[in-house]
Parts: C-alpha cells; sequence; structure tokens
C-alpha cells in the first residue's frame, strides 16, 4: 500500500501539476501586468498597519490576522525540511527555482485571496465563509469541484496539516532533548485544544502574536550565521545561480531536476494554487476583495523569499549537501557547522514551532471544508474534537502512510483549484482596476492631507 501510495504521489506531483500550477501563475503575471512587483510595498503596508476599513466592514478577523492565519498554516516544516530535500536532490540551484516560483506564486495567491473574499458568505453563526468551494459554485457555477476541493482539503487537514506535523515535533524533540513523544502528544493536544475550540477569532489573536516571535526566532539566527560569514556569501549566491542553469537544470526530460524539485519545494512550502490561504483571506474585515488580495500575496514574498532563503543559503554555505544528510538533520547540521549546539537548538525549536502553527492554521481549512461538505456549521465542534485528537495520535504512531496519503490529498486540492481562477480570471482582472483606482483616490488624499 506504501508502495502504491507513493506512485500515486509522484504522479500526481509530477510534471503536468507543477507546470500548471506555476503556468497558472505566469499567465496571472501577465494578465494582472506584474502586479504582485508593482504593488509589493503598499501591500506589506496593508498588510502590517491597522486600517480603517478593518472596523466598519463585514469580517471576522483584521486583515493582519488572516495573514498571520494563513502564514502559521504555510510556515511549516517545509521552510526547514524541504528547502533541505530541494538541495539535496536537486542542488543548490533548486532555490533558485523555489523563488522563480514564488515569484508567479504571488500572483495566484492574490487571485486566490481576491475570489475568496467576492464570493464568500455568512453563515448561520454570523461568521465568514469562503474559499476556492465557494467561488467554484458561486462564481464559475460548478459545485461539484467545491465539494470535490473540500473533500480533498478535509482529509489533507488530517494529515498534513495535522497528525505529520506533531509526529515531526515529537521526533525533532525525542532525537535533541529526549522527552518522551506521548509527553510531547499530550501537551501538543492541550495547547492545540485550547486554540482551536475558540475557533478563527482565537486562531486570529494567537496567530499573530505568535507567528511573528517563531518567524523572527528562526530568521535571526539564519541571519546571524550569514552577517557572521559574509565572505562566504557571495560564492553561495552564485551557486546557486549558475546551478540554476546547469546541465541537469534544463535537461532530464520534460522538467530538468534542478527546476522540479525548486518548484515542486517551493510549491509545497507556501501553497500557492492549492486553495487552502484562501479560505483564512474569506474570513478578514475588508471592504474590497482586492484590499485583503494585496495582503496575502505578501504571504508568499515572507514565506519562501525570506524564510526559505533563510534555509537555503545556510545550507549551500555549509557544503554538507553531500554528506548523506538530507530534511531536517541537513539544515540541523548546517546550521550547527557555524553556531555550534546552539544552531541545531535553534533549528529544533524553528521545527516545533513551525509544526504547530501548522496545526492550528490547518484546523481552520479542515473545518471550513467540513462544514461544506455536510452543508451544516453544526457539526464543527465535532471536528473540532476530531482534529485535537488526531494531534495526540499523530505524536506517537508512525505516519509514512498518513504523508502519503495526505500529499496526494493535498495535489488533488490544486486540481479544482486552479480551474476556477482560470475560470474566474476574467473577475479577478476587474476587482483589481476597481480596487486600484479606489487606492489611487486614497493616496491622493493621503497626500493631500499630509500637506
Amino acid at each position: 500500500m506504501q508502495a502504491v501510495i507513493n506512485n500515486i504521489s509522484n504522479f500526481v506531483w509530477g510534471p503536468p501539476m507543477l507546470i500548471l500550477i506555476v503556468g497558472t501563475g505566469i499567465y496571472l503575471t501577465l494578465r494582472l501586468g506584474f502586479l504582485q512587483i508593482r504593488t509589493l510595498p503598499y501591500a506589506l503596508r496593508l498588510a502590517f498597519s491597522p486600517k480603517r476599513q478593518d472596523k466598519k466592514s463585514k469580517g471576522d478577523i483584521s486583515h493582519y490576522q488572516a495573514l498571520t492565519t494563513a502564514m502559521a498554516a504555510t510556515i511549516g516544516t517545509g521552510n526547514i525540511v524541504g528547502v533541505a530535500t530541494a538541495v539535496v536532490l536537486g542542488g543548490p540551484g533548486a532555490v533558485f527555482w523555489m523563488w522563480i516560483t514564488a515569484l508567479f506564486g504571488m500572483a495566484t495567491k492574490y487571485a486566490e485571496a481576491i475570489l475568496a473574499v467576492k464570493y464568500r458568505v455568512e453563515n448561520s453563526k454570523g461568521e465568514m465563509s469562503g474559499g476556492p468551494m465557494y467561488y467554484l459554485e458561486r462564481g464559475l457555477n460548478a459545485k461539484w469541484l467545491g465539494i470535490l476541493f473540500a473533500l480533498f482539503g478535509a482529509v489533507a487537514a488530517f494529515g498534513i496539516g495535522n497528525m505529520v506535523q506533531s509526529n515531526s515535533v515529537s521526533d525533532a524533540l525525542e532525537s535533541s532533548f529526549n522527552i518522551p513523544t506521548w509527553a510531547t502528544g499530550i501537551a501538543l493536544t492541550i495547547l492545540a485544544g485550547l486554540v482551536i475550540i475558540g475557533g478563527i477569532k482565537s486562531i486570529g489573536k494567537v496567530t499573530a502574536f505568535f507567528v511573528p516571535i517563531m518567524a523572527l526566532f528562526y530568521v535571526i539566527g539564519g541571519l546571524i550565521i550569514i552577517f557572521m560569514n559574509l565572505s562566504i556569501v557571495p560564492d553561495a549566491i552564485a551557486l546557486i545561480f549558475t546551478d540554476a542553469f546547469s546541465a541537469s537544470a534544463v535537461g532530464g526530460g520534460i522538467l530538468g531536476t534542478v527546476i522540479r524539485y525548486g518548484v515542486a519545494r517551493g510549491v509545497f512550502s507556501n501553497e500557492a494554487g492549492l486553495g487552502s490561504a484562501p479560505i483564512a483571506a474569506a474570513a478578514a474585515k475588508t471592504d474590497y476583495p482586492g484590499r485583503q488580495a494585496l495582503v496575502s500575496m505578501t504571504q508568499v514574498f515572507i514565506d519562501t523569499i525570506i524564510v526559505c532563503s533563510i534555509t537555503g543559503i545556510t545550507i549551500v554555505m555549509a557544503g554538507l549537501a553531500d554528506s548523506g544528510l538530507e530534511g531536517g538533520p541537513l539544515t540541523m547540521a548546517s546550521f550547527e557547522l557555524f553556531l555550534g549546539e546552539t544552531g541545531a537548538h535553534i533549528v529544533t525549536i524553528g521545527i516545533v514551532l513551525f509544526a504547530f502553527s501548522t496545526i492550528v492554521g490547518w484546523s481552520y481549512y479542515g473545518e471550513k471544508c467540513f462544514a461544506y461538505l455536510f452543508n451544516n456549521d453544526k457539526v464543527v465542534p465535532i471536528y473540532r474534537v476530531l482534529f485535537v485528537l488526531a494531534v495526540l495520535y499523530g505524536s506517537i504512531e508512525t505516519l509514512d502512510l498518513v504523508w502519503g496519503i495526505s500529499d496526494v490529498m493535498n495535489a488533488l486540492m490544486a486540481v479544482p483549484n486552479l480551474i476556477g481562477i482560470l475560470g474566474l480570471t476574467g473577475v479577478v482582472v476587474y476587482e483589481t482596476k476597481k480596487f486600484l483606482e479606489v487606492a489611487k483616490k486614497e493616496k491622493e488624499q493621503e497626500r493631500i492631507s499630509n500637506t
């Protein structure tokens, strides 16, 4: 069964899927006139500055809380383990192709979010519900695709968004600090339960405080390594660029090895195109879909361009990709080479924090998919209890089969989502033009008031 699932996973995450995901990003980039580059400074200001629109607009959480909830789910083990795997299997040049994937993925993430807010609905509790299942049903008139997305998302939430993460935490703490897996499982279950039971408002408050701290903790550790070894940074960057266009990058079938692993791990890390993050974006208090979409777009920039780059550059600088280590142990060894035992602890704690945040973020994605499948918000409390119990199970059991199945479900989520985005690109372009006109007037009014 494990071999069958692995073969299916390799197929669904093969070149056709990667080309579809990146190709959608390229298409959207052209249709939107390279929006992600032109508006990035403005988008970052929106993300980290409280806006008056939050108070007067419909929604459950602020722009910033919606962003940190999505970041909680995406800044996970992929930023540590996934990047290391890409460098081992694809070479240093894979880091460059992760950057390229992120560049175009920002346009995809923007489109997902704008559609999520545009087609969101208010549920029986007065809370916002949105995401691919709703814009597939209400925008594309294809409810059957919405049901498929919700089914894949609900399954993936228990796997890649829950048990796989808790298992990573228990393994890391056992190997580094000799903490029993059952003890980690109990602690994680209690902490996750306290956050998840409160719903999106509780999750938003926790992630708004927790995500910046965990990201800065890991990024600062990486920056210390980079600034302490500035003399070898140029060589590492040069190696990333030269290897990105080597024979292994452009050869080897429909996609070269370097490109394939760089793109695959980039998508796995930032989830652009998978349809998960727009579920959180739909809960934001915002007056225009375009405003929240720009905020959501910054998630890819932070996740891949900043956090993944820290991991990738440090690993290339360490030169341990051929040591036989891979995944988390490789990242740990690379940090340890420069910072000693402290470096290894930084990575271990990073894995723990990133994995826990993923559990919290994905719990919300899963509950929205679950509620959509049953067309009833009353099933949400049942889902939350099951989700929390799965955290404990994942901490103490071997999960190779669970990982494989959830990996397949994760890929299958992208298919209906990308169909929805491509089918509704005209709506994305229209809403973008409408909001940019509003933003232009706001900027002019701000200029006049300042003078």
